[in-house]
């Protein structure tokens, strides 16, 4: 039996319950790296399957092939297994297996950078990942420029790395186009993590930012988005 498993974003707060209960009660917890170290202050008596980056299709076969020898496994991924996770993938790679697999959800990013900031996604938005490792530029452009003319509340994912640091400063000037410079936005960083950090600006000064990384959530308002008494507010349409 396979369990793709969404352990929220880092912490034992943002872990759900069923969550919990697979993890304890399954043989094996196989995933990246990362994830795994932040399991293991949680569970240290569990056996561990440990990953390297870009192991993504190893890590679904060998969780396969556990489960054949009859172990409860338990694939992991930070946010929602379905959310840019690796629920997909296992279900690709078990077709015509045989094997039972469960998807466990998880808390995502965006909703728990949106705690944090207020409430930025209480109307339409759209989450886009600027990672253009399967996906081309070309396409993330599009999908942009199309969440700027549907005037959507755009979170965005993997917004920057040592090997792509200048992805986000051209989204923004993609979005910079469409949007005005003071459009209200955020970013979170190490979301319920140690370190975390929270800062609301404009458009135009989060394009500046040398923070932002693969560690950072950032949520670009819409027309209608706000900030009052340090929080980032996107109305429902509620007439108060």
């Amino acid at each position: 039996m396979i369990y793709v498993v969404g352990i929220g974003p880092g912490d034992m707060d943002g872990l759900t319950m069923e969550a919990l209960y697979i993890l304890k009660m399954c043989d094996i917890v196989s995933g990246y790296k990362v994830y795994i170290d932040l399991m293991k202050k949680f569970l240290p008596e569990k056996i561990f399957a440990v990953y390297p980056m870009r192991s993504e299709v190893e890590r679904c076969e060998d969780a396969l092939n556990f489960s054949k020898l009859g172990k409860k496994i338990a694939l992991i991924s930070s946010g929602d297994a379905g959310v840019y996770g690796m629920a997909g993938l296992m279900l690709e790679v078990a077709q015509g297996s045989g094997e039972e697999i469960k998807i466990i959800p998880g808390v995502t990013a965006a909703n728990s950078a949106a705690a944090i900031l207020g409430a930025p996604l209480m109307n339409d938005y759209v989450v886009v990942s600027l990672s253009d490792l399967m996906t081309p530029w070309e396409i993330i452009e599009k999908r942009l420029k199309a969440a700027c003319k549907g005037d959507f509340v755009i979170c965005i994912y993997n917004p920057a790395s040592h090997n792509r640091p200048e992805n986000f400063k051209n989204a923004c000037k993609i979005l910079r186009k469409y949007k005005p410079s003071d459009t209200p936005c955020a970013y979170v960083r190490n979301i319920k993590r140690a370190k975390l950090h929270a800062e609301i600006m404009t458009l135009k000064e989060i394009q500046a930012c040398e923070k932002i990384d693969m560690l950072t959530t950032v949520i670009i308002g819409n027309s209608q988005t706000y900030v009052s008494e340090g929080k980032l507010i996107t109305p429902r349409g509620y007439k108060i």
